[in-house]
């Protein structure tokens, strides 16, 4: 049999790709999740914040998947967990894509499908991507994994902690860390702003008294069988520590928050083409890729502030491999290759550092397309300008905008209707005229 879809990843945007997937009249479907159960990352965050966009209600992690899952299961969608998926190949002829897979059950299989989504999330970068002086001793933990001991295992990993970064996990470590009895005693950021949105700095640190050192970070570990103390430093504009401005903090614990990159071994294997600034690959607006019916959205394309951002986008990506998968399947192995033209890339200057999509074919816009993108540095009253060949279309004044928080741009459907010959797409961060 050949699915219609394949899913890579039971998270929150496996799930969203596969239900909107079928709501476009994709029948045959399966979802293969590496992990024991569904929902992915959902499943350790079990502080409220989730859904208030996608379900007009406040809810925990896990209650936001498993309104996904029930969904899932009510449209009798097929799953597999306790999957890892080893190879996805493309044939070039037919389209047709073969994905390679393992578990404990059903041992080595091999699957066909017409379409693919990749929704395999992010991984946490490690202290080896960090070349910090000093022994490798226990009680070095990544955010994450700090945080599924706490709220899986039921294991508190330190009592004195320090936390390198401030990407949203590892704030949201330091409130709970808090909670359980454990003494955080700073944050430090290497940046000279915060990597995490600005709520998650109010209720995580400023509520709880914890201090946010910015242009900081950690310059020695202490300790050779356990951690006993961090060396924090304050660094330059070059980034590089100022000599003098060490500081001892005593702990047992270093929490690290340094970054999330995006999991993609199964992706460069296939051969998508991969964004050297978001580490995802580079899609239009359909969320194709450089390979024709292989789709991705979530974390597993640039990394995301909310899950429920990662549930639209991925959304708007199953519903196009569904399309996808139906046109091929009509075609009886005779597709169509230039109708997967990925049309005009996206160019941009004044701040963002890339856009999700990179490319948009106005001849395929069927609705209103959605731009995501990041600054690279905190920037105050701007004006972002999308720019049709030249003539600005489209203008929103923005106060202030900030690398961890991300941009949205909604480009209407008649803006592209009377641009066929559209030959520039262009996004400009200016500042505003006084």
């Amino acid at each position: 049999m050949i699915y219609d879809l394949i899913v890579i990843g039971g998270g929150p945007a496996g799930l969203a790709a596969a239900s909107a997937a079928h709501d476009a009249g994709s029948r045959e479907i399966l979802v293969l999740e590496r992990d024991e159960r569904l929902g992915g990352i959902l499943n350790q965050c079990i502080h409220n914040g989730f859904g208030l966009h996608t379900f007009k209600e406040e809810l925990t992690g896990p209650e936001y998947a498993q309104r996904y899952i029930d969904i899932l299961t009510g449209k009798g969608i097929e799953y597999k967990t306790d999957t890892m998926v080893l190879d996805i190949s493309s044939d070039k002829d037919t389209l047709i894509k073969t994905v390679t897979a393992v578990s404990g059950s059903d041992g080595l299989t091999v699957y066909s499908a017409y379409a693919v989504v990749l929704a395999m999330g992010c991984r946490e970068r490690s202290r080896g991507a960090l070349n910090i002086p000093g022994y490798r001793p226990a009680g070095i933990f990544s955010a994450g994994t700090a945080q599924r001991l706490v709220n899986i295992e039921g294991y508190l990993p330190g009592r004195r902690v320090v936390i390198l970064g401030s990407g949203d996990i590892g704030l949201i470590m330091a409130r709970r860390m808090t909670l359980e009895g454990a003494k955080v005693l700073a944050c430090a950021e290497l940046m000279p702003y915060s990597g995490g949105l600005k709520r998650n700095i109010v209720q995580c640190l400023d509520d709880f008294g914890i201090p946010l050192l910015l242009s900081h970070t950690v310059t020695e570990i202490r300790g050779k069988e356990r951690v006993t103390g961090v060396v924090i430093s304050e660094v330059g504009e070059d980034r590089k520590p100022i000599p003098g401005t060490e500081r001892f903090y005593e702990c047992d614990t270093l929490l690290l928050s340094v970054g999330l990159l995006p999991e993609n071994e199964l992706s460069k294997e296939l051969g998508t083409e991969i964004s050297p600034v978001t580490g995802g690959p580079v899609v239009s607006e359909s969320f194709e890729t450089s390979v024709p019916g292989v789709f991705a959205a979530g974390n597993v394309l640039h990394v995301h502030d909310l899950v429920d951002f990662v549930s639209e986008e991925a959304a708007a990506a199953g519903a196009h491999a569904a399309a996808f998968a139906a046109e091929l399947k009509d075609r009886a192995g005779a597709p169509d290759t230039e109708l997967r033209d990925r049309g005009i890339e996206i160019t941009f200057d004044g701040g963002p550092r890339y856009t999700v999509p990179q490319f948009i074919n106005p001849a395929h816009v069927s609705g209103p397309v959605k731009v995501r993108f990041r600054v690279g540095s905190v920037l105050k009253n701007r004006v972002v300008k999308v720019l049709f060949d030249g003539n600005c279309v489209l203008s929103k004044k923005r106060n202030v905008m900030a690398p961890g928080e991300m941009e949205e741009l909604l480009l209407k459907e008649e803006l592209f209707a009377g641009n066929r010959g559209l030959k520039e797409i262009r996004i400009s961060v200016e500042e505003e005229s006084v």
